[in-house]
C-alpha cells in the first residue's frame, strides 16, 4: 500500500457518519472538550435511495438492481467516508497535541503545557496546582473549627475553664464525665479547683500564695 494511501487515525474520537453522509467528533483525553466537523451529504445515498423504492414498488428484476446498487453504494460510501476522515485530520490536527509521556491527545488551548513540552496531566500548572492545595487546606481548616463540639466550645470560654473540671474521682479512681460536686461510683466529694483571682492560674490545695503572679489566695 503506497504511503498516500494509508489513513493516520487517534483514539479521541468519535464517528458520527451515516448513510447519508459525513461527520467526526475528536475529544481532548483529559478535559473531554473538543471540535466536531461540519456534516458532508453523501450524494450516493440518493440513488441507492431510488433503487430501493423501485424494489418496493416493483420488485423481481427493480428488486435485484437494487441489490446491486446497495453494494456499490456500500463501496463508494466507505471510499467517501476515509477520505471524509483525512480531511477531517488534517482539519482538526493543529487543535490537538499528543503527548510524548502518556502518548494522550490532548487540546491545546487547556491542557497542554507549552513551556514543558508535556500535557498538563504529566506536567501540572504549578501556580493553578497551588491555588488548588491553598484552597482544599483552607476548606480544611474551616470544617475542622466547624466541627467543634458545642460543649467545648462553652470549656473555651472564660467564665467555664477558670472553674476547673477533675478528670477522675481523687477517691475510687473513677472517671468524671463532666463537671460534678460528688462521685457518681463511691460518692466521695469532689473538691472545687481554686484559681487565683488576679491572674486565673490554677492554686495548689493549701498554698496562701499564686505560683504564678505572687498574688494572696483568697
Amino acid at each position: 500500500m503506497a504511503e498516500d494511501d494509508t489513513i493516520q487515525f487517534t483514539r479521541n474520537y468519535h464517528d458520527q457518519c451515516t448513510d447519508k453522509g459525513f461527520q467526526f467528533e475528536f475529544c481532548c483525553d483529559r478535559c473531554g472538550t473538543g471540535h466536531r466537523t461540519a456534516f458532508e451529504a453523501f450524494g450516493a445515498a440518493q440513488v441507492a435511495g431510488v433503487l430501493e423504492a423501485a424494489s418496493s414498488l416493483f420488485g423481481g428484476l427493480f428488486g435485484q438492481a437494487a441489490d446491486v446498487g446497495e453494494r456499490v453504494r456500500s463501496a463508494k460510501w466507505q471510499q467517501a467516508r476515509d477520505a471524509a476522515f483525512k480531511r477531517a485530520v488534517e482539519k482538526l490536527r493543529p487543535e490537538f497535541v499528543q503527548c510524548p509521556r502518556c502518548s494522550g491527545w490532548v487540546c491545546k488551548q487547556k491542557c497542554w503545557n507549552t513551556k514543558k513540552g508535556l500535557c498538563k496531566q504529566c506536567a501540572p500548572d504549578l501556580a493553578v496546582e497551588m491555588a488548588a492545595a491553598q484552597s482544599a487546606r483552607t476548606q480544611e481548616e474551616i470544617w475542622a473549627h466547624s466541627k467543634v463540639a458545642e460543649e467545648d466550645r462553652e470549656m473555651l470560654k472564660e467564665e467555664s475553664w477558670r472553674e476547673g473540671v477533675t478528670a477522675s474521682c481523687p477517691s475510687c479512681g473513677a472517671a468524671l464525665a463532666k463537671k460534678t460536686k460528688f462521685c457518681l461510683e463511691c460518692g466521695a466529694k469532689i473538691a472545687e479547683a481554686k484559681h487565683c483571682g488576679e491572674c486565673g492560674a490554677r492554686l495548689e490545695p493549701g498554698k496562701k500564695f499564686c505560683g504564678e503572679c505572687g498574688a494572696k489566695a483568697g
